[in-house]
């Protein structure tokens, strides 16, 4: 009897593998094998033989690939169409948009971190560094932010440097005139003269994310790029792109600008073209443009291109110029200085071959934008992000080393430590993810969901960063003036919040909605097979899906009973653990996901607040896998390695939360039961970083200066006798030095070797009682010099207070 159970485990096991279910297949084989003997030993014959059957039946119907599709895969075919996801064309479009990348490590539920490891991050180079060194450091010493915001627009003098030195062109190809910067090096760019000004950082950015050069780059027709690529280089041209409008934000498909085609005049021929007329809203540099980019509903009523009447959207450059366009008013985005507002077209006509690509590209603007989108998101938003932060570590380290309460610095006490410790945490944990996307990018990937990732959780990151910078700075943070760069961005937090798809819509709505298809391992070609009703690939998909969520349930249920302990992970590492801790939510999040769309099915893109905390679930996996890349690439300083364990520490918490409010709200009571059994056994074990922790990081940036400056490296600092940061560091470096001479002062007080008194007299004191020396005494009365002036802030007189913007 115990050959013929032998001979079931083998059929069982062929079955399975046939079905393409690995590792199940041992497992169900080695559960008949265990029955078969069990039975033989307390049971007679007949049911031995029964069993017997019955399992080679079912080994026999569901491992064989069509046998399985006419009993099962037929039947099921239907019922699965009905509540699968029924996708739209502009859906198909964004959904398709981009590449994956790690995102898909993690939907698998086994990333592969040695892939990770091996992965290079592309440095800049030799050209790219003399252009930090060079036009980008004389741009940011001719920036004045300050004066910026009362004069509400940038110097002549900066905007002809910006255009004379090829800003607007950096990632334009070098054979049509621009620099053919990398991403890491445009990015690098943005985010230092973002810490001088977020308006010039503006100006600068978005004629280099999404805007005409982007697309005509990758769709533009060889004669469009070489009319309008060197121009824009040269800043000859001064390009935006329109595309929200009042009626189309979040669903910018929905635009109703719109384009006719029809015979028309253009310079005195007749020619086929396009009737425009378009209302569009927040557009930066609208307001000095010369080229316009506009995505507009492109219809064909007469058939003069031939096919449907209704073409899509489309995209087409128009000169701002031409009669019927109406730009020149502005917005005022938060008060931040840079060229915003609206813009209109009154039956605007323009030839045909207006549109980027040519008459080939007509209708496919969607996917342009969206293509474009995926690449831009990831850069421009988050390099402005990682420069607040950057600003806000250096501005807050050494001014909780310079000010003093109660005869100590206050970055000493408690109270000011943990909001130190989250500056310094998430400025380490920002730049890792930004330096990772944008290695992505250089590779030739255009992970479109970690690069909404990076947009969104960057920028929330950077209004958590800066509001607990205004919090240590307390009054000195809301007086506004030459002194309090804080303000400035602090009111340009929202703006980066807002626009490149608000953080809502991207949280709820695009994450998640577009990681689980493109990202799972089987969910989109399960619905290819169901919309193309193709048996044999659906037959696949669902046994291979079967497979994957039996296998992933198994792993997060055993690696949530050791702890972990199971996971495979990198050996040589001092953060082994936190490896094997991501290794275990990533499978926790493949079984939380799938039932999630087992049991809401095409409901769950509805269910924002369920697909909301399932892109946080995502999202803090990445951020904490790009932390991790970053401390196994840099120099390992001792504060990397606590800011390091800080940010995967807090991304850890942060991922088991949002997978408990996930099961705390699914309508399924019985698969949230499931989904708790099978992911937290022992219950949620994971914390926010503890205190010492949290010591540790922010000693970071007050005592380590090699950390501090680590930490912001892409800063541009000012000279010593700027208001502001010049005038902090400056004070900073005299604090430091008289730090050991207070030392010497206090023990001479706590030993009776001289009275106690208020510090300037205790000083004198001091001098006279030979305690200290007359350098000393030099030393104390410049950093009390520099302490009083680093405090004040800024007054103004009548006059002068009126006339402020």
């Amino acid at each position: 009897m115990l050959i013929v159970g032998l001979l079931v485990a083998l059929l069982l096991l062929l079955g399975f593998a046939f079905a393409g279910c690995g590792w199940l297949a041992w497992v169900t084989a080695a559960v008949a094998l265990f029955a078969t003997w069990i039975v033989r030993c307390v049971a007679s014959p007949l049911l031995l033989y029964g069993l017997l059957f019955a399992t080679a039946l079912v080994a026999l119907v569901t491992g064989l690939p069509p046998l399985r599709r006419a009993l099962f895969a037929r039947a099921l075919l239907p019922v699965l169409g009905k509540v699968m996801p029924r996708l739209g064309e502009t859906e198909r479009i964004a959904l398709e948009a981009g590449t994956v990348w790690w995102d898909a490590q993690i939907f698998s539920g086994m990333p592969d971190w040695d892939a990770l490891l091996r992965f290079q991050c592309k440095p800049l180079s030799p050209r790219e560094q003399a252009f930090m060194d060079g036009p980008v450091t004389r741009l940011c010493e001719m920036l004045d932010d300050w004066q910026i915001e009362q004069d509400r627009d940038l110097p002549p003098e900066v905007w002809d440097f910006i255009k004379r030195e090829r800003f607007f062109g950096m990632v334009l190809p070098e054979r049509y005139g621009g620099l053919g910067m990398s991403e890491i090096g445009h990015s690098r760019v943005v985010t230092r003269i973002a810490t001088r000004s977020v308006a010039a950082a503006v100006t600068v950015m978005v004629p280099n994310s999404l805007g005409p050069g982007e697309l005509l780059v990758h769709y533009g027709t060889e004669e469009q790029k070489q009319r309008y690529l060197p121009r824009l280089a040269e800043g000859l041209e001064v390009p935006c792109f329109a595309l929200t409008g009042p009626e189309a934000g979040s669903d910018a498909a929905a635009t109703q600008s719109e384009g006719i085609v029809e015979w028309g005049r253009w310079q005195g021929e007749e020619v086929i073209g396009l009737r425009l007329n378009w209302n569009k809203r927040y557009i930066t540099l609208a307001p000095v443009a010369t080229l316009i980019g506009l995505a507009f509903r492109l219809k064909d009523p007469n058939g003069l291109l031939g096919g449907p009447v209704d073409r899509g959207i489309t995209c087409a450059l128009i000169p701002s110029d031409l009669p019927g366009v109406v730009i020149g008013k502005h917005h005022d985005p938060m008060g931040v200085p840079f060229a915003n507002g609206p813009i209109e077209g009154h039956d605007v006509f323009v030839p045909i071959d207006a549109i980027i690509g040519g008459v080939a590209q007509a209708g496919h603007g969607w996917r342009m934008l969206m293509e474009s989108l995926a690449a831009g998101r990831s850069i421009s938003l988050p390099a402005l992000a990682v420069g607040a932060a950057q600003m806000a570590t250096r501005i807050c380290g050494a001014y909780a080393t310079v000010r003093e309460q109660f005869d100590t610095p206050i970055g000493r006490f408690e109270g000011i430590e943990e909001p130190l410790a989250r500056i310094a945490g998430l400025t380490y944990l920002m730049t890792a993810t930004r330096t990772l996307t944008c290695g992505a990018l250089d590779a030739g990937e255009k992970p479109a969901v970690l690069g909404s990732i990076a947009k969104a959780y960057l920028t929330d990151a950077m209004r958590e960063v800066v509001s607990d910078a205004m919090d240590i700075r307390a009054g000195a943070a809301i007086q506004r003036g030459p002194r309090n760069a804080l303000s400035r961005m602090w009111m340009s937090v929202p703006i980066g919040i807002t626009v490149e798809g608000a953080n809502i819509l991207t949280r709820s709505m695009i994450i998640y909605g577009q990681g689980a298809i493109r990202c799972h391992p089987w969910v989109q070609k399960l619905i290819e097979a169901i919309a193309a009703k193709d048996l044999a690939a659906f037959d696949r998909a669902t046994f291979g899906y079967i497979n994957f969520v039996f296998t992933r349930g198994v792993r997060a249920f055993l690696l949530g009973l050791t702890g972990s302990r199971l996971a495979s992970a990198p050996a040589d590492t001092e953060l082994h653990r936190q490896y094997q801790h991501l290794t275990r939510f990533a499978s926790a999040f493949a079984v939380i996901s799938d039932l999630c769309m087992a049991t809401l099915g095409g409901a769950l893109k509805r269910r924002e607040k369920i697909s909301g905390r399932l892109a946080d679930a995502l999202a803090w996996q990445y951020l904490a896998a790009a932390t991790l890349k970053r401390y196994h690439d840099e120099p390992k300083l001792a504060s990397n390695y606590d800011l390091a364990r800080w940010g995967v520490a807090l991304a850890l918490y942060r991922t088991q939360e949002a997978l408990r409010g996930v099961l705390d709200n699914l309508p399924s009571g019985f698969a949230a039961s499931v989904g708790r059994l099978l992911v937290f056994p022992l219950g949620a074990r994971f914390r926010p970083p503890s205190d010492g922790l949290g010591q540790r990081a922010a000693r970071a940036i007050l005592e380590d200066r090699e950390a501090r400056i680590h930490l912001t490296e892409d800063i541009h600092v000012p000279g010593p006798n700027e208001p502001g940061l010049g005038e902090l560091e400056a004070a900073l470096d005299k604090a430091v030095r008289a730090l050991p001479v207070e030392t010497k002062l206090r023990d001479a007080v706590r030993a009776g070797r001289i009275d106690r008194a208020s510090k300037d007299q205790l000083d004198d004191i001091a001098l006279a009682a030979g305690i200290i020396s007359a350098e000393e005494y030099v030393a104390l009365a410049e950093a009390n010099e520099a302490r009083d002036a680093v405090v004040q802030v800024d007054a103004f007189d009548e006059a002068i207070y009126r006339q402020l913007r």
